[in-house]
């Protein structure tokens, strides 16, 4: 057992961290005594209308009312409403800073470097905010963004959001099948796409998609094209459709009229895996997503003005709308889009000593490839400004908390942090004023009534379970998109636990307070009746230096479960008697002998999602003769034909 933190907060670190003068304003206010960090957190999930209240406050929300309420229906989770007479936009939040400090900075993988000041922004916003209005978009109309991680995206949706419309978006690498399964059934009046992007060292046309794409959303009335691999896009045959710069050369900067809306009004729809079927559509409230992002932002990441925030992401990941609303902290956004391994994998580093970055947010799974192909950034580079590291999509491995600390800085903030599409947001995350302890979340979300649960709906610590959440928090959806009852929504998240919010992860508390993730509940296997999350599995196997990557689900075998392991190999490595032994002897000694699998299989790839999660429901669906309902859903569908194989085998013995 770990007796030591990997890092402990200095006492200036401490004393200079938000949420220190945050905890101590609190505990003035209220009059309440908040001697720690479990103190505060039990209090706001106690108080919670007293709590966002003073996370308004202090978080700056411009708003045209708050109100007096900041709670009602507390009792109920799908019935609770915060601020219910508040009104405000959310993109006046975003833009409060309108001088020459830098807001963006752009790198894109060809070497364009672009910088826009925040009164740059503000302008750019101003002009398509008009020529939206010249268009028709109006107050819950729906405008999608098929883009690159650009600024123009990024002035896409505050010009959106200014005018009380809804924004959707998807990454460029979407196939057309993709794209439609998530936009027509938003039905978008506006759609704005790039004319093609870079990925390793390639160039890819957009428009030969955007022409299908089109043809399968007849509620697009117009189209803005941005050009980004070419000057000047040919649109012939794109009918109602304009070139970016020459649209907003149309108009002139002036000021905004903020549509001010209220708390619960629509500003983001974003969509679920669906690797299970065709995506959920999870329409997002305003108020309660800015709230949460300066929340987690301020006192969980400790980001003040004029820092610079990085997060490695796509638009078809919530990372991204996590990311940009950091301007609400007067913080400058460092965006990147192409491979993070090309031309080299230290571009990210590159990234970080040029542009000064303070908060890296990148994916486990990168931490983890880089690692495993030897890299030490902290050899290669100063990183001087950087003080946070942020880590998701997956669990972090304990061997990779090791890594950051060796091999990349030994003095910085590593928070991994998890939540998810559903809330937009996290229900565990970082605190840059407590020590981090070796493979563990630090602490639960303020504001959040974060449990874990057994099988009898019964609260248990260090015990693995039920990750739930007993008490409503402001970011939960305003609901599905086509579920005008409610009900796909209840069963999504009230259907397990009644009356509580059943996230799907399965978790465990430990003595620190911290959290431990060991994988999704849904992919859980179940062996001799004995739950095990996957991710104690891959934690074992991927730190041999001869597997590259892993994937592990339970198949039906025989009137029980079996454990069914795949393995990507390091190139030249063939999966030896041998190797299969010593994979086995090293699960059993990490782990447990109920973790080692009945079968290890050799595979050269693995299938994962457009945001890099590896897919085991559809590699479990492939191996009980089931078909993959939403292949386009996945980054490398190719990779689902090696498992089609590997059944046939399987089925033998």
């Amino acid at each position: 057992m770990t007796t030591q933190p990997l890092w402990t907060p200095s006492a200036d670190h401490i004393a200079s961290a938000n949420i220190t003068t945050f905890t101590a304003r609190v505990a003035r206010r209220r009059g309440v005594a908040l001697p720690d960090y479990a103190a505060l957190q039990k209090w706001s999930v106690s108080e919670p209308a007293a709590f966002w209240q003073d996370l308004w406050d202090y978080g700056g929300v411009v708003a045209e009312t708050r109100g007096e309420r900041a709670l009602i229906n507390d009792h109920d989770m799908q019935g609770a409403r915060f601020f219910p007479d508040a009104k405000l936009n959310f993109a006046e939040n975003l833009l409060r800073r309108r001088d020459r400090a830098l807001a963006i900075r752009f790198w894109g993988e060809d070497c364009v470097r672009r910088s826009l000041s925040y009164a740059e922004l503000y302008e750019q916003v101003s002009r398509l905010t008009q020529v939206m209005r010249s268009y028709g978009i109006g107050i819950g109309d729906r405008v999608a963004g098929y883009l690159p991680n650009m600024p123009e995206a990024v002035i896409a949706m505050l010009a959106t959001t200014a005018i009380g419309a809804v924004w959707s978006s998807a990454s460029p690498d979407f196939g057309v099948p993709g794209v439609l399964d998530r936009f027509s059934q938003i039905q978008p009046k506006l759609l704005i796409a790039a004319d093609g992007y870079f990925y390793g060292g390639k160039v890819f046309d957009g428009l030969e998609k955007l022409r299908p794409v089109l043809e399968g959303l007849p509620s697009v009335e117009h189209t803005l094209v941005v050009p980004y691999t070419t000057d000047r896009p040919n649109l012939i045959g794109l009918a109602n459709t304009a070139l970016w710069g020459e649209a907003l050369a149309t108009t002139e900067a002036a000021p905004i009229a903020f549509e001010r809306l209220p708390f619960n009004h629509p500003v983001y729809i974003l969509f679920s895996s669906g690797t299970t079927g065709v995506p959920k559509c999870i329409v997002h409230g305003a108020g309660g997503t800015l709230l949460q992002h300066l929340k987690e932002h301020r006192l969980h990441c400790d980001i003040k003005p004029g820092d610079r925030v990085f997060y490695y992401t796509t638009l078809g990941w919530m990372m991204w709308n996590w990311l940009v609303t950091a301007l609400a902290s007067e913080a400058t956004l460092i965006l990147y889009d192409g491979s993070p391994f090309h031309p080299t994998g230290t571009v990210l580093f590159d990234l970080a000593d040029a542009e000064g970055i303070t908060l890296f947010g990148t994916s486990a799974k990168y931490i983890d490839a880089l690692h495993k192909q030897g890299y030490h950034p902290g050899q290669t580079h100063k990183l001087t400004s950087l003080r946070t590291i942020t880590s998701t999509g997956s669990p972090l491995a304990p061997e990779s908390f090791d890594y950051v600390y060796r091999s990349i800085k030994s003095d910085l903030h590593l928070a991994s942090i998890a939540g998810g599409t559903d809330l937009i947001s996290c229900f565990m995350l970082g605190n840059p004023a407590l020590p981090v302890w070796r493979g563990e979340i630090q602490v639960r979300g303020l504001g959040m009534g974060v449990e874990v649960f057994n099988e009898a709906g019964e609260p248990v610590r260090s015990e693995k379970g039920e990750l739930v959440c007993t008490k409503p928090f402001p970011s939960m959806p305003v609901g599905f998109w086509n579920d005008p009852d409610g009900e796909k929504y209840r069963l999504a998240y009230f259907g397990h636990f009644p009356g509580v919010w059943c996230h799907g992860d399965f978790v465990e508390l430990t003595q620190h307070d911290g959290i431990i993730m060991h994988g999704r509940s849904d992919a859980t296997l179940n062996p001799g009746g004995v739950r095990i999350g996957t991710s104690e599995i891959y934690r074992q196997v991927e730190q041999l230096e001869q597997v590259v990557e892993s994937i592990c689900v339970g198949q039906q075998w025989d009137g029980d479960v079996r454990v069914v392991l795949f393995v990507r190999l390091r190139e030249g490595i063939d999966l030896t008697p041998g190797l299969e032994k010593a994979i086995k002897h090293h699960i059993r000694d990490g782990a447990s002998p109920r973790h080692v699998p009945a079968r290890i299989l050799q595979v050269a790839d693995i299938p994962r999602t457009k945001s890099g999660k590896i897919t085991e429901l559809a590699v479990r669906d492939i191996l009980h003769g089931r078909p993959v309902q939403n292949i386009e859903a996945l980054a490398n569908p190719e990779a689902l034909t090696l498992f089609s194989q590997a059944r046939a085998v399987l089925m033998e013995s």
